[in-house]
């Protein structure tokens, strides 16, 4: 699609985002939302030219959601840019940007009187190192799909099992919206971008580039024929921890339920996580094994 024409909306109430969608919506026209935290980067960048590409208008939200942050995480240090945020979306643009408030999310106040759960997907892999992240996740999702009447919401294959989790919660409260997903957007040398990577040394980028090699070369040999799926998985922790990772888990799961794969699984992903010091970083390589 076009860019618009008009400026940018900026609103932070329900009311005024909720009657900017009436009007589109009469007009006939399509609406695509991509929830972000801010602190903007290229990742996002690209799910905002993608989001253009399908819709009519193009909804942005901001919003540094309390609930999906555990005990201990960097909630209060986690970057906020919202006057540089804005110039960006203005340039890409988007039609409108919803930047709500706590109280506005979380009108009972936290911690939260209601939260959605995803059963299932949310107890595995970042799940069981993150408690309660992805309920926040799920609840905040809700929230702004309840909001915002779109009819595309885009996400980010780099958070892969958000991603799913997603799909399983719009799938399940029957959500009238089509969950778009966007391959994982990397800085040279394969690092996948990150509003965190900010908090990277720069020993510790050199050394996150190791992360992204790993899974590169643990899916060439997947691709060449090896499934000893439990020896790859032990060589890839072992690499990233000689690579001065504190691993988290280094796995191969099948979507799209991430359990163990079978041998003859078709459709798997390869996912990594673990800390280079106070920084805690993730990503995967999807592999699609059928004919």
């Amino acid at each position: 699609m076009a860019l618009s024409d008009q400026p940018m909306v900026v609103v932070s109430s329900i009311g005024m985002i909720r009657e900017s969608l009436a009007h589109w919506h009469q007009d006939g026209q399509t609406i695509a939302l991509v929830p972000t935290m801010g602190n903007l980067h290229e990742g996002h960048m690209t799910l905002i030219r993608r989001a253009r590409e399908i819709a009519d208008r193009v909804v942005v939200s901001i919003y540094v959601n309390p609930s999906q942050f555990s005990p201990g995480e960097d909630y209060e240090r986690y970057p906020r840019t919202l006057e540089h945020d804005r110039a960006l979306l203005s340039e890409a643009g988007v039609d409108l940007l919803f930047t709500p408030t706590d109280a506005l999310m979380y009108p009972g106040g936290l911690p939260v009187k209601v939260q959605v759960s995803v059963p299932g997907l949310r107890d595995t892999l970042c799940g069981a190192h993150r408690s309660g992240h992805f309920d926040g996740v799920a609840t905040v999702v809700t929230k702004l799909l309840h909001i915002i009447a779109c009819d595309y919401v885009l996400f980010g294959e780099k958070d892969l099992q958000q991603l799913y989790i997603i799909r399983r919660l719009v799938d399940e409260l029957l959500f009238p919206v089509e969950v778009i997903s966007v391959p994982t957007c990397r800085e040279k040398g394969g690092l996948a971008l990150s509003s965190r990577n900010a908090y990277l040394s720069a020993s510790q980028r050199r050394d996150a580039l190791m992360m992204s090699r790993i899974l590169h070369e643990t899916a060439g040999k997947i691709l060449s024929g090896e499934r000893d799926y439990p020896s790859l998985s032990r060589n890839g922790d072992h690499r990233l921890r000689d690579a001065g990772f504190d691993v988290d888990y280094f796995t191969i799961r099948q979507l799209d339920d991430f359990g163990l794969p079978e041998s003859d699984a078709s459709r798997i992903a390869i996912l990594a996580a673990g800390w280079l010091g106070k920084t805690r970083l993730i990503d995967n390589s999807i592999l699609s094994l059928g004919e």
